[in-house]
């Protein structure tokens, strides 16, 4: 009870859902809002994408059978060309990307950031469990080309190298460059990840194992990913309790 004359002092209202998500002042908030949009409007287009696949599209169809008889007849006609985008999907294939991606988890781990390497592992690993589920789950075949270039095993859509790529390209960015403190060193990265996720996807097709929409779909499942990925480590970096300093 307050006594005649004692002025009773509003209680303060907590900040609504909508202001705490959309607020500048609240940064978690909007980070985690940005996040969750960035992977919902990425899975759009993919899920498109998918349709379009399923329904066996004219339109879809005509592009991916124009793009590889075209890429396919240049292969044939330039075997070094075969070597140069071969040597390429080799190297830069999923395997060795999450060879690179657990060397990366390590030096995160020994220089203190273990939230940040958890979130490279979380993020590899759901994309390369995605791949194959959706592969089984759309069961399109690979191109049946003749005199053919290269070969590959299993299904097509989406492209696993391709999603790897777009994954391992994520992780570059979202890890280093906070280091890049100079324009050129942003760049670099920037660069890096573009050519990483760009001409990994580029060669499946240059060598006619893919079509056109498997590598589009890998790279916008792996984007996708990334996204949500952050979304999730946005929270929890931010709900974890610091550490209890050493006595």
């Amino acid at each position: 009870m307050t006594s005649p004359g004692q002025r009773t002092l509003p209680t303060p209202t907590r900040p609504s859902w909508r202001h705490r998500r959309l607020h500048p002042d609240d940064s978690r908030g909007l980070r985690l809002t940005l996040a969750v949009a960035a992977a919902f409007l990425v899975l759009v287009p993919f899920a498109l994408l998918a349709l379009l696949v399923l329904a066996g599209w004219p339109p879809l169809r005509e592009v991916d059978t124009t793009v590889a008889g075209a890429l396919h007849g240049f292969a044939v006609d330039h075997p070094a060309w075969v070597r140069l985008m071969s040597l390429w999907t080799d190297v830069f294939a999923p395997m060795p990307l999450r060879v690179g991606a657990l060397v990366l988890v390590i030096w995160l781990v020994r220089r203190g950031a273990r939230q940040l390497a958890v979130w490279v592992a979380v993020t590899m690993l759901v994309g390369g469990l995605l791949g194959p589920l959706l592969k089984l789950l759309f069961g399109r075949d690979r191109p049946d080309l003749p005199e053919p270039v290269a070969q590959a095993a299993g299904l097509a859509f989406p492209s696993g190298h391709a999603l790897n790529a777009a994954l391992a390209a994520g992780i570059l960015l979202v890890v280093f460059l906070p280091y890049a403190r100079e324009r050129s060193g942003r760049w670099a990265v920037w660069l890096a990840a573009v050519l990483l996720a760009g001409v990994t996807g580029f060669s499946r097709v240059a060598l006619g194992v893919h079509w056109t929409s498997d590598v589009l779909a890998g790279w916008v499942l792996g984007t996708a990913v990334v996204a949500a990925t952050s979304a999730a480590f946005t929270v929890w970096h931010h709900q974890t309790p610091p550490a209890a300093p050493h006595p």
